[in-house]
C-alpha cells in the first residue's frame, strides 16, 4: 500500500492514533464500522489504540469498543493484547514505568485470560 507523506510520517514516528470506533460512527465521521479505516491502519502497523472518546456523549464502554472491533474486524485476543500494549507504549509515563506495566500487568493479564479460556497465543 502506498502511503501519503503525512501517513508515512505518522507510521515512521510511531505516533499513536486513538480510535474511538462507536463515537466515529455516532458522530458521522465514518458511515459505519465496516467502512472505518481502523482495519487498514492496524494491518499497516500504525500504532492504533481503542478508546471510548467521551463516554457520557457516546454512551459506550471499553467493553463495547472491544466487542465492536471484534465483530466488525474479526480481531482476536492476540490483536487486543497488541492494541493494549500500543496504548501503554503511548501513555504519558516515563519509559521504564510503561515497560514495567506491560510486563507486570498487561502480558500476565492476557496470559491469564488465555489460561482461563484455553486460548493459544501467536504472539
Amino acid at each position: 500500500m502506498k502511503l501519503g507523506d503525512l501517513a508515512q510520517y505518522v507510521l515512521d514516528k510511531r505516533i499513536p492514533l486513538e480510535i474511538c470506533l462507536l463515537s466515529n460512527v455516532h458522530t458521522g465521521a465514518t458511515p459505519s464500522l465496516a467502512e472505518h479505516p481502523f482495519k487498514i491502519l492496524y494491518q499497516e502497523k500504525f500504532r492504533v489504540t481503542l478508546n471510548t472518546d467521551n463516554r457520557l456523549m457516546s454512551s459506550t464502554t471499553m467493553t463495547q469498543e472491544f466487542a465492536a472491533a471484534a465483530d466488525a474486524f474479526g480481531l482476536t485476543l492476540d490483536d487486543f493484547e497488541k492494541i493494549t500494549i500500543n496504548a501503554m507504549k503511548s501513555a504519558f509515563l516515563p519509559y521504564r514505568e510503561r515497560c514495567d506495566f506491560i510486563y507486570s500487568a498487561i502480558k500476565p493479564g492476557y496470559a491469564r485470560i488465555r489460561e482461563l479460556t484455553g486460548t493459544k497465543t501467536s504472539i
